[in-house]
């Protein structure tokens, strides 16, 4: 007999499915459509183990795949915020929040209270582990836009400057990624997808 207990996962996994419909800034190669954010959230999952070497030691990387995983099903319903939006972002906290309520409260209690947890620690970057989910969920867009020569972000015409002072941030927890990072974004600028200054 199918429990109550599996009827709620599996609720919660059907749910997942509306993460697909959610689209980014981010494009895809052949500049036909713009990244979903369930695409966003396996990319920087791969990234959190292949890059793990690069984080200090002790990270807990599973800890940091959850938190990945889990990272944007907010936006289920609460839509992705443009990253440098400032006033957009302010605006979402309280809508993401209400999300959250809603979709892990699909789950059987301790997992959701397990998941929410997970997706509140992520938006604190209070623990090596969120930082590092942090540092990967904002270096996946610079590769991003570079690798598929995104001309929806160069329509934004986002200033370098504007890029490091928010990645900045990546230097403090690995220097090597940060070098590549700051490589890319100026290979960018030299393409046309942010401007200088």
């Amino acid at each position: 007999m199918i429990g109550e207990r599996l009827e709620r996962q599996m609720g919660f996994i059907f749910e997942l499915e509306r993460l697909k419909t959610v689209y980014r800034q981010n494009g895809t190669l052949g500049g036909k459509r713009q990244e979903n954010s369930a695409e966003h959230s396996w990319h920087v999952s791969v990234m959190a183990f292949l890059l793990a070497e690069y984080c200090p030691e002790g990270v807990d990387v599973f800890r940091v795949l959850k938190m990945l995983l889990l990272h944007d099903v907010v936006e289920i319903y609460a839509g992705d915020t443009f990253l440098y939006d400032q006033q957009g972002r302010e605006d979402a906290k309280l809508a993401e929040a209400a999300a959250a309520d809603r979709v892990f409260s699909l789950l059987p209690e301790d997992q959701g209270s397990d998941f929410r947890a997970l997706w509140e620690e992520f938006e604190r970057r209070d623990t090596q582990e969120a930082l590092y989910a942090a540092v990967l969920d904002n270096l996946q867009p610079i590769l991003n836009h570079y690798f598929t020569n995104n001309q929806n972000i160069a329509g934004k015409r986002l200033l370098r400057s504007q890029i490091i002072e928010k990645k900045r941030f990546i230097a403090e927890f690995s220097p090597e990624l940060w070098e590549f990072a700051e490589r890319i974004i100026d290979e960018s600028v030299a393409r046309g997808l942010f401007q200088p200054g």
